[in-house]
């Protein structure tokens, strides 16, 4: 019996009798959807920034707290303090204790969460948006009141030591922390996971200590997007938040060195079956009048699957399942890095195939149809990132942070649709060039180092 196909092929689906089907024109751009933002600030120096964004009947909150080291250079035990600081900060009040904070928040269906960086304390979570006075009340406790219990402390810090024990047995994070060596020297910058040993030389005394001193009002930021009347919430913050106090500025993180150019550094990692291939050079900050043709040069270099250097060194040569490009935003500017993970055999070829590709962006610059294809994706790709509260709070927070209102998210659309394909090519020149960049090779020296050493510019550390 001869069986009945029930569908097509997407083959047979894209092509008729005479050939393939046509592909109908893009559709204009609409516009971001974009709320109209309310920006006070409090007699203590807290910035509280509001959109009303309906939909659901839900609010987020994202505070940044500038949490900078005081030292010059990095800092194991204040990163290591500031860990604790961040992960005990919802573990008791003098008037609620770990439960209490989480019933309390369960009750109008929210949640908050800490997170610390070398930059920044952070914290965020969504409620009900009828909700917004209960999280406030308790956000303000926290802040004001967190008791970092000894238990909590003792506790948090045995399990960050053994998250820390099984992140760097990972070569992804010891290419990390080698990249970022290379990149801002002894900056602080670079101090984004502490050591065990660290980790264990910090007492509760010492985190209520940090506590006290960092999560101050100077200098942070509040984002409130949700269904929510703005200037009302502002209210309410400042009558929940204004008795917050600190006796001095929150600290921002200093500007940290360029990266400079030069060869790479191969990180030896005996017995790797693969090689973490890492390189970086300077990048643009948003408001660089060339970072909307270099966000479409990225793209076309490695910036989403459709890229030249993903169509290489994966659909072609098999090399890895993904090459990506992109940016990091740091004070003052920002840093483009490359990176990709290999076997350990293809290591010397796929960094022959990086280079190639990055000399082609100069060579052959990017052609119409790439940079049409990088600004559909790069229009759709904002839109849809816009699309949820959540998402809009964490974008008005992190442009915040750089001096960034809604204004610039709203005309970015326009300026992706204006630059043209010479202002691509110009930018894939200037920015894309190997000349450039620096980096780490990460791996088994013994099995990569001959050829690394023959194809050049890599030293082994």
């Amino acid at each position: 019996m001869t069986a009945v196909r029930t569908h097509r092929s997407a083959e047979e689906i894209g092509r008729t009798e005479r050939g393939p089907r046509e592909l109908p024109a893009l559709g204009r751009t609409r516009p971001v959807p974009l709320p109209e933002v309310v920006t006070g600030t409090l007699p203590n120096g807290l910035t509280v920034i509001a959109a009303r964004r309906p939909g659901v009947p839900l609010v987020e909150t994202v505070l940044r707290i500038p949490a900078a080291s005081p030292a010059d250079s990095a800092d194991a035990g204040w990163t290591a303090g500031m860990e604790l600081v961040a992960e005990t900060m919802l573990t008791g009040t003098a008037s609620r204790d770990r439960v209490g904070i989480d019933d309390e928040l369960a009750g109008v269906g929210g949640e908050l969460g800490v997170g610390v960086d070398p930059e920044w304390l952070q914290i965020g979570g969504s409620a009900l948006a009828s909700g917004l006075p209960v999280v406030l009340d308790v956000l303000a406790d926290v802040l004001t009141g967190a008791t970092h219990p000894d238990d909590e402390v003792l506790r948090e810090r045995s399990r960050l030591a053994e998250r820390i024990a099984v992140a760097r047995a990972q070569p992804r994070t010891v290419a990390r922390e080698a990249l970022m060596r290379k990149r801002f020297g002894d900056h602080p910058i670079v101090s984004e996971m502490p050591t065990a040993a660290a980790v264990a030389e910090i007492t509760p005394d010492r985190v209520r200590e940090l506590h006290a001193g960092t999560v101050v009002p100077g200098g942070a930021r509040l984002v409130l997007v949700g269904d929510i009347d703005p200037e009302a919430a502002i209210a309410e913050v400042t009558a929940r938040l204004g008795d917050w106090s600190g006796a001095h500025p929150a600290r921002r993180l200093s500007p940290p060195p360029a990266p400079a150019a030069g060869d790479l550094e191969l990180v030896h990692r005996p017995g790797s079956v693969q090689s973490q291939i890492r390189l970086t050079a300077p990048g643009l900050d948003r408001t660089d009048e060339r970072y909307t043709a270099f966000q479409l040069a990225n793209l076309v270099f490695g910036g989403y699957f459709s890229s030249r250097w993903m169509e290489n060194v994966r659909e072609d040569k098999g090399y890895t399942y993904g090459a990506h490009s992109g940016q990091e935003f740091v004070p003052g500017g920002a840093v483009l890095g490359l990176d990709v993970d290999v076997a350990s055999d293809v290591t010397a070829a796929a960094l022959l195939e990086t280079r190639y590709e990055l000399g082609r962006m100069i060579a052959v610059p990017p052609t119409e149809q790439e940079v049409e294809s990088a600004r559909r994706y790069a229009i759709g790709s904002l839109l849809i990132s816009l699309d949820s509260q959540s998402a809009l709070a964490g974008t008005l927070s992190a442009l915040d942070a750089v001096g960034l209102g809604v204004e610039w998210l709203r005309d970015r659309p326009q300026r992706l649709e204006a630059v043209t394909v010479d202002e691509v090519a110009e930018a894939a020149a200037q920015l894309f060039a190997p000349a450039r960049f620096t980096g780490v090779v990460v791996g088994d020296a013994e099995a990569i180092g001959s050829r690394l050493a023959a194809l050049g510019g890599v030293s082994l550390r």
